[in-house]
């Protein structure tokens, strides 16, 4: 989403670093990716500190008591997410270093 609203990007696509980098190329200068705080974000965190780029993680409880949505997927969810981001309203969750997760 840029400073307008306007979608940029908003598509389902194979998960994997050098995917997410490829769509991604054009804004990198502008970027800041927030992920949904489920199982699955480590790898995009991960990825994203070997490129130093910004990233946030929202906090799935307190993501749930602000839009309450009955249904959930990553097409409603990610309009969403993007918007809080934008407008500086997203819950965020801590990032833990890949170092310390295990404890």
């Amino acid at each position: 989403m840029d400073q307008a609203s306007q979608s940029l990007v908003h598509r389902n696509m194979l998960a994997t670093p050098e995917r997410l980098h490829k769509v991604l190329q054009p804004y990198l200068k502008d970027i800041v990716i927030a992920v949904e705080g489920i199982f699955t974000w480590y790898w995009i965190a991960d990825f994203w500190a070997q490129q130093n780029l910004p990233f946030v993680l929202d906090h799935a409880l307190y993501m749930r008591a602000i839009y309450g949505a009955k249904t959930k997927s990553d097409k409603i969810d990610s309009p969403k997410i993007a918007a809080l981001l934008r407008g500086g309203m997203l819950p965020m969750a801590y990032v833990y270093p890949a170092k310390m997760r295990s404890t």
